[in-house]
This record gives structure tokens, sequence and C-alpha cells, in this order.
């Protein structure tokens, strides 16, 4: 069952996609379509998910499961992957790669490999005030708080 992301309760159990790259506005188009249709039909054992989704800076894909209606099984979850893998082959683009790191620069998201961010971090490129997104949160309300933070206050501070 879809529902409006702003609806889903706080400790509502959220995935975050990011991209390696922007989608252009006629793929958010279709990628919207995509994931109504997709949230629409999504289920755990012949039960309906309440879900929702948001997406932000044209980059991350935002799923947020209302857990208290009814828990994501294995099942569930594999679909959910499965899916966001067909959007990855259609779209030419990188969205379960774990080992890069999104920042801001100015208004602007930079995406680097893991590897990239810490020469960055060394050089002084980004600093401890960076603001970097946590892709790690778990529930809504981590999200709306924990998501996009100094570097400092975040599990990258590792590199500073």
């Amino acid at each position: 069952m879809l529902v409006p992301f702003q609806e889903l309760p706080e400790e509502a159990r959220i995935w975050i996609y990011q991209a390696n790259r922007s989608f252009t506005a006629d793929e958010l188009i279709e990628i919207e379509q995509e994931l109504t249709q997709f949230l629409t039909q999504w289920a755990a054992h012949g039960a309906s998910l309440k879900a929702g989704f948001e997406i932000k800076y044209k980059r991350f894909i935002i799923i947020g499961l209302d857990q208290e209606v009814t828990t994501a099984s294995g099942c569930s979850i594999d679909a959910q992957v499965h899916f966001i893998q067909s959007l990855e082959k259609k779209y030419q683009v990188d969205l379960l790669d774990k080992m890069n790191v999104s920042f801001k620069q100015g208004e602007f998201v930079a995406y680097k490999p893991l590897i990239d961010f810490k020469k960055l971090v060394k050089n002084k490129s980004v600093s401890a005030n960076t603001i970097v997104f946590n892709n790690l949160v778990n529930t809504k309300v981590e999200y709306v708080n924990d998501w996009e933070v100094p570097l400092k206050d975040s599990w990258h501070q590792r590199f500073l």
C-alpha cells in the first residue's frame, strides 16, 4: 500500500540508494512512476506493505516502510533489491554500491569512491564541516535528523 512518505511514522524502516550521478528530469518522472507501481504491489507473504518513497537531490532514492502494519520479510526485501537492480540496468546507474561517499560542495552533491574521498580529506579538500550523507540510517527519525550531517558528526569522521 503506497502512502505519502511524510505520513510514515518516525519508526519507519528506511533504505537509501544513492546514485553515482544525478538523474535527468525525464528519468525522475519515469523512476517515480516505477517506484509508485512497485510499492503499490509490494507485499510480504501476501500482506500488503505500507510504504512510501521520496527522491532527494535528483540522486537519492529513499524507501520507507511502516513496520507497525506489516514487517518486511526476506522475500520482500529481495524483491526490493531486484527492483533497484532493474533501475540500475535500465538507467545505467549504480545504486547498490555502498563503498562510495556523497557529500555537499555548496549546493552541488559530489559522489566519490571511498578511497578518493579519503584522499580529499587528507588533502584538506573537504573539512570536518563538510556535509556528508549518512546512508546507513535505519529509521525515518534518523533519516530526518542524521542523514545530512557534518563530516565530524558522521561515521566518516574516522578519516579526519
